[in-house]
């Protein structure tokens, strides 16, 4: 199977777990809409052929507007479109996260080369809202409490997938960095986990340094992919 079969199966048997949330809080699950499933068929088949192993980058959960919506992490319906060449059917909306992304992407060469080596994903393939916002699984005790197991799950499931197991990438230095961590030093998911800021933290916060953020990018992935040649 090629990496982007292996991803498109691991997506299809997903499922809403059974797990109770807290009060309030709703899973996203975007996987069971038929243009989702579309999207993401066209994506991978044209970015993931190959069956080379790629360099994990793990963000936190799907958001309303990027993954939650597509089903591809940090890919909006509009960078779906202008820089895939993907027409859909979703409302044109943009992720500021996807934003910074796909800046990223590019400076790496495109999104035909950054796919040869990277694969991003999520720590928790599904999202959450609470009262129609988006809701980090860290945003509150009781939600990580009873997720963890799944993420855990999720970790397991997505090394199969064809995961270069020397380094992965965290995007985020705080919370997700610190759960990402004590979960991998419990079950050795990776040698090493190394942090990014989080791209939604850079678009809000330091925007006016975009370029030096997008610099850091480049540097920190091109040389953990050095070290493997």
């Amino acid at each position: 199977m090629s990496f982007a079969e292996r991803v498109l199966a691991f997506s299809r048997q997903l499922s809403i777990p059974d797990i109770t949330l807290p009060e309030g809080f709703a899973w996203l699950f975007p996987y069971e809409q038929a243009e989702t499933q579309r999207v993401m068929a066209l994506f991978y088949h044209k970015y993931y052929a190959g069956e080379q192993l790629r360099f994990f980058l793990f963000g936190i959960n799907p958001g309303r507007f990027g993954a939650g919506v597509t089903g591809i992490p940090f890919t909006d319906p509009v960078r779906l479109a202008s820089e895939c060449g993907i027409a859909n059917a979703f409302p044109p909306k943009q992720e500021l996260s996807a934003q910074f992304i796909w800046r990223v992407i590019e400076a790496l060469g495109g999104p035909e080369r950054f796919c040869q080596r990277f694969y991003i994903t999520a720590l928790s393939p599904l999202g959450f809202v609470r009262r129609g916002v988006n809701i980090n699984y860290y945003d509150d005790r009781q939600l990580l409490r009873v997720v963890e197991p799944f993420i855990v799950w999720n970790l397991q499931q997505q090394l199969a997938l064809g995961a270069h197991r020397n380094a992965a990438i965290c995007l985020g230095e705080g919370q997700n960095f610190r759960i990402f961590q004590r979960l991998n030093s419990q079950h050795g998911f990776f040698e090493r986990i190394i942090a990014l800021p989080h791209p939604r933290w850079v678009m809000q916060y330091r925007r006016k340094s975009l370029q030096d953020y997008v610099d850091l990018y480049v540097r920190v992935l091109e040389g953990i992919v050095s070290r493997v040649r």
